[in-house]
């Protein structure tokens, strides 16, 4: 039987820690994910309109071994300034690579596209992501809010506010993988007009509503279905575990995790979306048999991931915050209970 970890978080990783900042008028914000020392990192990128920082060094022949964190952030490029606000905490803090005496904290980031959403982006000179940033390492810890929080705050879908979901599992080997993500999706996460998810196969405890699949469905309901100004779009993701893994294994981890959007999003990876995994390994924890445990970890990763996508489409906008413009999915399906005092 499948089981969560104990908070449902990618935290339930050890040696990870998620921070978030936004601003309501800004509608948009930044979500942080710190590692508590240098950490195998790896990206796999699907969409053909990605905003990113500091991914290059992450493929397997690149000479940094380690991230000290990573940043998922809305704000469109001028959202990347978040990692600079990240790298600056790190510093006061020595961390980072060391090139003699100086340190570079190696932060990668990317962004969605939330600039039409509705907030005031009537910033003046410089935007306020490089703060967010710097704010979201001061709130970073084991437990964090789900939904229309950090860099899922302005983000949307094709069908209801977009959010940032994450969700943990063990895998069949005794490790535990976790997911991160900011659905801001081109495609919608959810079926036809009804409250069923396209991840509901790998649904653990009723965690996004226990809807399950419809019993049927035909053409209507598998249709596409896409944002009116499709320009609005992009989902990063984020995938550990605890395994002991190379930076190529990761990157293998990163390839299998992509799964999980096409489970839980649809369409996905489109020319207009900036879809992203990054996957990082705490290494607290060594394969006993690579070959066949890495097919376990990355089949497990991949469902929890489509997971983590249900989970921000069903929380987000649970206490009114979000873009305007699109219900909440609880607006529309509201679980027993929810709003009565």
């Amino acid at each position: 039987m499948t089981r969560t970890g104990p908070r449902n978080l990618i935290t339930d990783v050890a040696g990870l820690a998620v921070g978030n900042a936004d601003d309501d008028d800004l509608l948009s914000g930044t979500t942080v994910l710190l590692c508590e020392a240098p950490t195998v990192a790896a990206v796999d990128l699907r969409g053909g309109a990605p905003g990113t920082r500091e991914t290059d060094l992450l493929s397997p022949e690149m000479t940094v071994a380690g991230i000290d964190a990573l940043v998922i952030t809305g704000g469109s490029a001028f959202g990347l300034d978040a990692a600079s606000g990240v790298q600056a905490w790190l510093r006061e803090r020595g961390r980072g690579f060391a090139i003699g005496p100086a340190r570079v904290p190696i932060v990668p980031a990317a962004n969605l596209f939330d600039l039409l959403n509705g907030g005031n982006k009537d910033w003046g000179l410089y935007p306020p992501y490089r703060e967010l940033g710097y704010a979201g390492c001061a709130t970073a810890g084991d437990a964090f809010e789900l939904g229309s929080v950090g860099a899922g705050l302005g983000a949307t879908t094709a069908t209801f506010r977009g959010g940032l979901g994450s969700a943990s599992q063990t895998t069949a080997t005794g490790h535990m993988v976790g997911a991160l993500v900011a659905v801001n999706a081109l495609g919608s996460a959810t079926i036809g007009d009804g409250p069923h998810f396209w991840a509901a196969p790998w649904e653990i405890d009723g965690e996004f509503g226990g809807h399950a699949l419809p019993p049927a469905f035909g053409a209507a309901e598998q249709a596409p279905r896409s944002k009116l100004d499709a320009a609005r779009a992009t989902t990063l993701a984020a995938v550990a575990t605890d395994a002991a893994l190379s930076k190529a294994e990761a990157e293998r981890l990163a390839v299998m995790a992509q799964d999980g959007l096409a489970r839980a999003l649809h369409p996905v990876h489109t020319p207009l979306d900036g879809d992203i995994v990054f996957a990082l390994a705490t290494a607290k924890s060594p394969l006993a048999e690579p070959t066949g445990d890495m097919l376990k970890l990355g089949t497990a990763t991949a469902q929890c991931l489509a997971r983590a996508i249900a989970r921000a489409i069903h929380e987000a906008g649970a206490d009114g915050r979000g873009p305007p413009a699109l219900p909440a999915y609880r607006d529309r399906f509201p679980p027993p209970g929810f709003g009565q005092l």
